[in-house]
């Protein structure tokens, strides 16, 4: 067994630019940067297999990027098997676009589907090129720096997600109050970030999971030089913000680094599709909270960058706590075994019934005329959110027409084995539940798992939720949120957890 080699690199994205920013119903167009948004590369090589991980401060891979970015590293570096590339996004909606101007813009080839702009917005089409090359070129440079060194592991706990999904005693859609056209809100028993000062509040829908996962790396003195921070819960305390942030991941980038050094830090979204880095029942004691302990940075910047600041000393608490174990075991030699595949998972078919609902949904659309006022700014918000909601139905109505000669969905997986530890991706934002199912059975005494990985295609993200989600509807767990089934779900675990036994008994 040959020493590991390991190289790191990493790139600022941030443009001063005013360029979309994706992740809301409607677009915003950034006004600036508050802090960097960044890319991060590690290679991971034993000489007869690695892997090349790569995290990205946005809210998805999308519009052909990683297609783009493969070809790019293969003509830069030939050697550089670019297929094991795992890249992965925080789920930070406060990235620049790098989504086609189509996509930003358009609900379907039809001229009168297109959102009328009346300011100046720079190209995501040529941001997007910038961005691979970048991206690429920071893929090279860890490449070629690779050196001998060493790894360790281990698991901590720190309070950063919380259940987003609120359910009650009645069925929400039932009361008068209700909007049966909102392809945002198709709520039931249970409602996305719902109120629970309700009368008929129940519960939460799901429990959390405060476990974060560490990888830790060292150059061959034994001196510290990087993590892999993975952690069941997406960047997005900022995500209303019109500038550019990579959400608590830079106040944990400062934190860390304020005691470790310079060390560079990958963070990953491990399955959090029902979890958000949000308290919503206990409001009034998280401000007396804040008053008290962060004083006039919380006067000024508000509720969420105090909470930015709160899950950062909570990630860097766990952060030394397991270094201070986990670095009696460094090992300098371990077995790398990465396996590429793509699979099959049951698409969410769509009834007859919601067929026509789509249908009579995208008239209605259709017939809500743009505005255009002397507010350029407030009519993108309007006219935005009304091609996104038309782009929704169209998609069910595409969805419905497919699922007649397939009915499944593919998903390219990555399966890593990193000696007595295990990484496998997905492309969804994950409900937790399924993470545990994965984590339980597997055979590695510890289990990363990586949501909203890239995939060659123009699409990625959406969600995957339980049987449980789609039974209380809500945003997230219905048709206009899912392509694959909770049945999908279920069989990517067998899948995942298949490969992953095929790795341990490779030995």
């Amino acid at each position: 067994m040959k020493q590991v080699q390991i190289g790191w690199a990493t790139r600022d994205v941030s443009t001063d630019k005013p360029i979309v920013i994706n992740g809301q119903a409607h677009l915003r167009v950034s006004r600036g940067v508050i802090d960097p948004v960044t890319t991060t590369a590690l290679v991971l090589d034993d000489g007869e297999d690695c892997v090349i991980f790569v995290s990205l401060d946005m809210v998805s891979f999308r519009s052909q990027l990683l297609n783009e970015l493969r070809e790019k590293v293969r003509a830069l570096c030939p050697e550089i098997p670019a297929e094991k590339i795992i890249a992965n996004v925080t789920h930070a909606h406060t990235g620049p676009s790098h989504y086609t101007e189509a996509f930003n813009f358009t609900a379907s080839d039809r001229p009168e589907d297109r959102c009328p702009v009346h300011m100046e917005i720079a190209s995501s089409d040529e941001y997007r090129t910038w961005l691979s090359t970048t991206m690429a070129e920071m893929i090279a440079e860890a490449w070629n720096g690779r050196k001998p060194g060493g790894i360790a592991y281990g698991y901590g706990y720190a309070v950063v997600g919380h259940s987003r999904r609120v359910c009650y005693f009645d069925d929400v859609s039932k009361r008068s109050a209700a909007n049966a056209t909102d392809t945002f809100a198709v709520n039931g028993h249970a409602v996305m970030y719902g109120n629970t000062n309700d009368d008929n509040f129940s519960h939460y829908e799901a429990g959390a999971d405060h476990f974060i996962n560490l990888l830790y790396t060292f150059d061959a003195a034994g001196k510290l030089s990087g993590a892999i921070i993975n952690v069941p819960c997406p960047s997005q305390n900022s995500e209303h913000e019109w500038k550019l942030t990579a959400d608590y991941w830079h106040d944990v980038r400062q934190a860390i680094r304020a005691q470790y050094g310079d060390i560079f830090l990958l963070p990953q979204c491990a399955a959090a599709g029902d979890l958000s880095p949000r308290i919503l029942h206990y409001k009034q004691a998280q401000d007396r909270r804040f008053r008290l302990k962060y004083g006039d940075f919380y006067a000024k910047n508000g509720v969420e960058r105090a909470a930015r600041k709160d899950i950062a000393e909570r990630i860097a608490a766990a952060f030394g706590e397991v270094l201070d174990w986990a670095q009696k075991d460094i090992r300098t030699a371990v077995p790398i075994r990465h396996k590429v595949s793509t699979v099959q998972l049951s698409r969410r078919m769509i009834t007859d019934e919601e067929y026509q609902q789509a249908k009579e949904g995208l008239a209605a659309a259709q017939a809500q005329a743009f505005v255009e006022t002397d507010d350029p700014v407030q009519d993108l918000i309007t006219n935005s959110c009304i091609i996104s909601n038309r782009k929704r139905f169209y998609t069910v109505l595409r969805s419905y027409e497919e699922q007649a000669h397939t009915k499944t969905h593919p998903m390219e997986l990555h399966v890593l084995r990193v000696g007595d530890i295990a990484f496998a991706t997905n492309r969804f934002e994950l409900y937790t539940d399924f993470q545990h199912r994965m984590q339980a059975r597997s055979p590695f005494e510890q289990t990363f798992i990586v949501q909203l990985c890239a995939q060659p295609t123009d699409n990625g993200g959406g969600y995957l939720c339980t049987q449980r989600a789609e039974e209380g509807r809500g945003y997230s767990a219905i048709i206009y949120s899912t392509t694959v089934s909770p049945e999908g779900g279920q069989e990517l675990v067998n899948e995942t957890l298949r490969q992953l036994n095929e790795l341990k008994n490779m030995d």
